[in-house]
């Protein structure tokens, strides 16, 4: 029987808010994907990204240009963030080895490569791990997100988060170096991670770096913007660092040799699990520690991730925790421990 595919805005609200060197935002916006056959049906969920120049109108038109049925004022009409589309019929040799040729690495690609991972796994009576090849999933320890605010405001969010074994420190403003300082006082024994989200330059670099190695900081993520990055091959890393926006699928990574010693990978940049599995082990052999991570998103994108993250050397996929309320089936919490999906959610 044909696929069918239905694709949905949703906006979910944050805790408070969130907020890093780009911005602050109240809500995640996201797109759900989900695939029927008349007898299973898969999900996946993605969450556009204005940095690499997604929109969720965008992402919605990228999904709908594969359908069979398409007409041309649908493509290019504006559609509000709730539209929802309905019951549009996908082309009988559409599969996940396809699906790589004819959408780019990004946020649309990565709700229907979900979506079809999803679908096969209902469809075969086996867990996505196991059409993976991958081993049965287990408990991680997930970050846990420190937004960047006033050094006193962060330093209270530590303290509250202090019995949390990781936490990752956004950072990327003037006075970085009272921020790092604030939240190391306030939670002494937690391990620390800092997300600089491009909102260093080469003059800032050193100081900071210096900040962070004071407050026994472990990984710095993205320190520079990606244009600049080329300044990290001629300075010494005191503290290990990590590409984020510098890198999205396997074509990035070569090019990033001697800059970092980390790369993290996120679903919504390399368009799925399919390519995300293919960066992790290519990533291995070019000798980068692991990191995976997401965007602020629910429990569905959370979940295939995981799968990747079974082998990663640091994790950060406390989205939902972010969120005012996850969807129904979400994934459980316990602290920082999250575990792996229900069938009911995904795979």
């Amino acid at each position: 029987m044909p696929v069918r595919l239905s694709v949905t805005a949703e906006c979910w609200p944050i805790a408070g808010s969130f907020t890093i060197s780009r911005g602050t935002k109240a809500e995640a916006r996201v797109v759900v994907v989900t695939l029927a056959d008349g007898s299973y049906s898969g999900r996946g969920e993605c969450a556009p990204y204005a940095r690499y120049g997604e929109t969720v109108e965008g992402v919605m038109r990228s999904i709908r240009s594969l359908a069979s049925d398409m007409r041309q004022e649908d493509s290019s009409r504006d559609m509000r963030p709730e539209y929802r589309l309905d019951d549009i019929a996908l082309p009988d040799e559409f599969d996940r080895m396809r699906l790589g040729a004819v959408l780019p690495a990004g946020a649309a690609r990565n709700a229907l490569d979900c979506a079809m991972w999803d679908l096969e796994a209902k469809r075969s009576s086996r867990p996505v791990h196991d059409l993976a090849g991958l081993g049965p999933p287990h408990p991680l320890t997930t970050a846990y997100t420190i937004s960047l605010a006033a050094p006193e405001t962060m330093a209270a969010a530590a303290a509250a988060a202090r019995a949390r074994p990781l936490l990752k420190v956004k950072l990327g403003a003037p006075n970085d170096r009272q921020r790092i300082a604030a939240v190391r006082k306030a939670a002494p024994d937690s391990m620390l991670i800092v997300d600089a989200n491009e909102g260093w330059s080469a003059a800032s670099l050193k100081d900071n770096l210096s900040a962070c190695a004071d407050a026994g900081v472990r990984l710095i993520e993205q320190p520079l913007p990606a244009a600049d990055d080329g300044v990290l091959a001629d300075i010494a890393h005191p503290i290990p660092i990590c590409a984020d926006e510098s890198v999205h699928d396997r074509a990035c990574l070569a090019a990033l040799r001697g800059r970092y010693d980390a790369v993290n990978i996120k679903l919504d940049k390399t368009g799925g699990l399919t390519e995300a599995l293919a960066v992790a082990t290519a990533a291995r052999k070019l000798g980068f520690a692991i990191m995976v991570g997401s965007m602020v998103s629910t429990s569905l994108a959370i979940a295939p991730a995981l799968l990747i993250a079974q082998d990663a050397d640091y994790v950060d996929l406390d989205g939902p925790l972010l969120l005012a309320r996850d969807r129904a089936d979400g994934l459980v919490f316990d602290g920082s421990i999250v575990h792996p999906a229900s069938p009911a959610l995904w795979g």
